[in-house]
């Protein structure tokens, strides 16, 4: 990100996310029980992967913060794409259910404010985390106002069913797939069904654990095919979304990857 990119970009604060702002994706109970989550030191287990320390909570209302902001900002007119650079990520929390890292789902909290508070018919959410974004689907699958585009590594965490229909158009990927094979899939799988859909604005789970270098997966993607991603989401969203995208950080967990993975990405909603 320090690769020339910060004298161009806006940058902003990330306010906290309110309750009723949370409460459009999740339970009231789940969400107040949340909040109550905060030990003075020490860490609360919540699954072998996900632990709440003394800040985390406060972090997670930060990053689902984050995705308010940025859909206020595009869909305001002051900016046409954004990048929120948060921890932790958000596609695995489920409607009342915290695991796999995540505790509020960042991009359904600012997929639902677009519907909610701007009156939004039709968006679109496109995962291409290396694990599948089973909390985003859990919340949304009977929504016909939302339409979600995933790839993932078909066998590995969180090992749930992913059923497709007309809205969600799941592509579990095998372990060695490479970029060209991620890039037909996108091709043959997505593009049809965004460009049939007609989403009013796109949010991208942007998770980049698929890249070659991270361990903690098994696909081979590199910098150039998230720029190709990236650059498709952009021209369906100037079709059809007047340009608008909001990308939120998910995975991505070796860092010299995850860097020049997202600084790509950022470049190519800069359109630079």
């Amino acid at each position: 990100m320090a690769q020339g990119l910060f004298d161009y970009l806006h940058q902003y604060e990330a306010p906290l996310a309110r309750s009723e702002e949370l409460e459009r994706v999740h339970e009231p109970a789940y969400v107040h029980n949340m909040l109550r989550q905060k030990p003075e030191s020490g860490l609360i287990r919540i699954d072998p992967d996900t632990s709440i320390g003394p800040g985390t909570i406060r972090a997670a209302l930060r990053a689902a913060g984050a995705g308010v902001l940025a859909t206020d900002l595009t869909l305001g007119g002051e900016v046409k794409t954004a990048f929120c650079n948060v921890r932790p990520p958000g596609h695995h929390a489920e409607r009342a259910r915290a695991m796999g890292f995540c505790f509020f789902n960042n991009v359904a909290v600012a997929a639902a404010h677009a519907l909610e508070h701007w009156g939004l018919r039709r968006v679109a959410i496109v995962d291409f985390d290396v694990h599948f974004g089973n909390g985003t689907e859990d919340i949304f699958r009977d929504d016909e106002r939302v339409m979600i585009c995933s790839t993932f590594e078909g066998d590995i965490f969180p090992m749930v069913e992913h059923a497709s229909t007309e809205r969600l158009v799941n592509v579990p990927l095998m372990a060695g797939t490479r970029g060209f094979e991620f890039r037909d899939a996108v091709n043959v799988f997505w593009q049809p069904r965004l460009e049939k859909f007609k989403p009013e604005m796109i949010f991208i789970s942007a998770g980049f654990d698929a890249h070659r270098e991270d361990d903690l997966a098994n696909l081979h993607l590199n910098e150039q095919d998230f720029v190709w991603v990236t650059e498709l989401l952009l021209g369906i969203a100037d079709r059809h979304a007047k340009g608008r995208v909001v990308s939120m950080l998910e995975g991505g967990y070796a860092l010299s990857a995850l860097g020049r993975s997202v600084t790509a990405h950022v470049r190519s909603l800069m359109r630079l």
